[in-house]
């Protein structure tokens, strides 16, 4: 079946780094636009970044985390990452990571992120 595993998330302080990985199984990753959503307590679930199908030539990021995140995949291992750098409070949410298909798409359970000193 479909899965989408994020691992990485945890405790960091402002200005550190966190590195996000999500695992896919169960359907043809290479095929499928990879995105990187995210929630913080009591908000809508919001556009993080985005990598397009195959060779990840394309990159897309919300204006809020530009130049600091960087997504990134690995056809071969069927793996999406986002690399999160200067991480400030507000980057504080439930990350989760997301397939989009012609006809399907699918989520992640998510991996949470708290960015506190």
């Amino acid at each position: 079946q479909v899965q989408l595993v994020e691992s990485g998330g945890g405790l960091v302080q402002p200005g550190g780094s966190l590195r996000l990985s999500c695992a896919a199984s169960g359907f043809t990753f290479s095929s499928y636009v990879m995105r990187w959503y995210r929630q913080a307590a009591g908000k809508e679930r919001e556009f993080v970044a985005r990598i397009n199908t195959s060779t990840g030539s394309s990159t897309n990021y919300a204006d809020s985390v530009k130049g600091r995140f960087t997504i990134s995949r690995d056809n071969a291992k069927n793996t999406v990452t986002l690399q999160m750098n200067g991480l400030k409070p507000e980057d504080t949410a439930v990350y989760y990571c997301n397939a989009l298909g012609l006809r399907r798409n699918y989520w992640g359970q998510g991996t949470q992120v708290t960015v506190s000193s």
